[in-house]
């Protein structure tokens, strides 16, 4: 039987690809060598060349100027999300960091240059650590004009017209109240203009301009549930539909007159194209998630990002002419000599009459089997088709193990009224929904439902809390990654630009703390029993140690069965590779030593 190290892909990606302005390189950030850098990949395939080599940083954002002579990235440290800039040669020499100064949240726009290479256009915090401002820095004067945000708004730049004239940014309140703003980078005295305020409260993310600069397209809820496509216009302020469709839109590129863009269809990517207002036909493409894409100078192609349950995320070319082909190779061992398993996308019943999506991975074995009821986090995410935890899902259908993944209330994909019903009522709906999956796999044969474990990462870590502590089964076993205990001190300790969001979404630390502490696991965690893993990154800045300090501390204090890890150099989530493999590989011996009958129970 294959060990779980079989199952581990060779590389990590992060959801980030760059294309050179010529079209012949791809840039991207891979876990490869340990931990995040930065590395390059010629499109017509060949060997990667490694650009960077941090100790202890790890590359987030790429971008490259326009010349195509050298790139811009962001990095952090350990995961504390404070990202500085930096540029790099080609060949990976004179990497210098661009405007040095205090630690702060620097965030590249996803266009950061005007067309002369100029200007570096990005967000940081580092006057007032609750707002994030949108700076762009004269390379050659080394000189910086800053552009302030209204009261309660959060600013991420996006794009620059193709004149240079305008740049693009979004507006963020919370996740599903978004406006477009409008900024005249020929005026330094002008204040940013909410372009999208005639149309209220709403999602207006700001994406592609048309190449005269005329106008720009946006994703947008204004006519539906399900987010579309529009096109807005300057000359006029209008705003006119141009793609929708009874799912998500989630990445639109454009390039002269070809518009590209995926819908997410039960968590699955489906690419679309139109060239000249018609259809543009496309080679097919693996099932999975496209993360993120990029469109050739030509148009005649893309470079993509693919995940999927049967491989993982790699780096692709789709060439319309010659069809789709994968420029990198992380498939792990296991995968040339096992049968791996797709999910199947399934609904089941909850309370008030809602039927809720999920995945349900049934192993190739003969049942019944144990379960895992999987947790994504957010909560305004979704659980896709992907290979998911590096290969753990499918180490554990290998041995035996099915993997039920619900996309319960909160999460997206599944339009506005499914994803808005977790606000301000964590542990409510949610919590209900998770209830009614397990009904629901009681109620279906091949489970055996009195082995049943939980895990969930961040939100989904709450959520795995929430259940042990909240529902009335026995469960096998639980696994919460830096999952939260205590909603009142996680909202206060929230990163300080996310204080007007996390009030909205979650709730007021002050305001609501009753209803806030009614629904923390620590408030119910005497009825906590089962065996617990919990595991957190000592800089996490997101769901700070303390969140799982507190629970750990009163379930040992009861007795309870917990195994605690933290990881000093890691924030929210892995970022070394080697920390990433070793957690992940503790997490799946864990959950077959409770949930495989004949297994030695694990001990502390």
């Amino acid at each position: 039987m294959p060990d779980y190290l079989d199952f581990v892909p060779t590389e990590r990606l992060r959801q980030n690809l760059a294309l050179s302005p010529d079209g012949r390189t791809v840039a991207y950030s891979s876990n490869v060598d340990g931990a995040f850098d930065l590395w390059t990949i010629p499109v017509t395939g060949g060997m990667p060349l490694r650009l960077t080599r941090l100790t202890g940083q790890a590359v987030w954002q790429i971008a490259w100027a326009p010349d195509g002579k050298t790139l811009v990235f962001t990095a952090d440290r350990d995961g504390d999300e404070q990202y500085q800039l930096f540029t790099i040669d080609l060949d990976g020499q004179n990497m210098a960091e661009i405007g040095s100064g205090p630690g702060c949240q620097r965030v590249l726009a996803d266009d950061p240059f005007d067309p002369a290479g100029r200007h570096l256009i990005y967000a940081a915090n580092d006057r007032d650590e609750t707002v994030q401002d949108i700076l762009t820095r004269d390379l050659r004067e080394d000189t910086e004009r800053r552009i302030i945000p209204p009261d309660g708004v959060i600013f991420t730049p996006a794009r620059v017209s193709p004149d240079g004239r305008w740049l693009l940014a979004a507006g963020t309140r919370s996740n599903t109240d978004v406006a477009a703003y409008l900024i005249d980078l020929a005026d330094p005295a002008a204040d940013p203009v909410c372009v999208t305020a005639q149309h209220g409260q709403g999602l207006f993310l700001p994406g592609p301009w048309i190449p005269d600069s005329s106008g720009f397209y946006l994703r947008t809820d204004l006519w539906d549930e399900f987010t579309a496509i529009g096109c807005y216009t300057l000359h006029d302020a209008t705003l006119t539909c141009t793609v929708q469709d009874s799912w998500d839109v989630e990445l639109v590129e454009a390039l002269g007159d070809t518009l590209i863009w995926t819908t997410n269809e039960g968590g699955r990517s489906a690419l679309h194209a139109r060239r000249g207002g018609a259809p543009l036909a496309l080679p097919d493409i693996p099932q999975g998630v496209i993360d993120t894409m990029s469109l050739i100078p030509d148009a005649e192609g893309l470079v993509l990002e693919l995940d999927s349950p049967v491989r993982p995320s790699e780096i692709a070319l789709l060439d319309l002419a010659e069809g789709f082909r994968y420029l990198t190779n992380a498939r792990p061992p296991a995968m040339y000599v096992v049968e791996p398993v797709e999910p199947d996308l399934v609904t089941y019943a909850s309370s008030a009459g809602r039927r809720v999506p999920a995945l349900l991975y049934r192993p190739h074995t003969p049942g019944p089997h144990p379960v895992l009821l999987s947790i994504h986090g957010g909560p305004e995410a979704q659980e896709r088709p992907e290979y998911a935890y590096s290969g753990l899902y499918q180490y554990l259908l290998a041995q035996g193990i099915a993997v039920f993944a619900p996309n319960i209330a909160g999460s997206t994909g599944y339009g506005l009224t499914h994803q808005k019903l977790i606000y301000r009522d964590w542990g409510g709906a949610d919590l209900d929904d998770l209830d009614h999956a397990v009904r629901h796999l009681r109620a279906t044969s091949g489970f055996d439902t009195g082995r049943i474990a939980l895990m969930g990462g961040s939100y989904g870590g709450f959520a795995v809390l929430s259940c042990l502590a909240r529902l009335p089964y026995e469960w096998a076993a639980g696994v919460s990654i830096c999952g939260p205990s205590n909603l009142v001190t996680l909202a206060r300790a929230c990163p300080p630009t996310w204080k007007a969001m996390v009030a909205a979404v979650l709730g007021d630390p002050d305001r609501d703390a009753d209803h806030l502490t009614r629904r923390s696991p620590l408030t119910h965690a005497d009825s906590i029993n089962a065996p617990l893993f919990v595991i957190q990154g000592a800089k996490d800045p997101r769901v700070p140690q303390e969140e799982s300090d507190q629970i750990v501390a009163r379930l040992r204090d009861r007795g309870v069965q917990v195994r605690y890890d933290v990881y000093s150099d890691e924030g929210h989530g892995f970022l070394n590779r080697k920390n990433e493999i070793k957690a992940y590989r503790d997490i799946a011996q864990f959950l077959v030593a409770h949930l495989t009958a004949g297994q030695e129970q694990w001990h502390v």
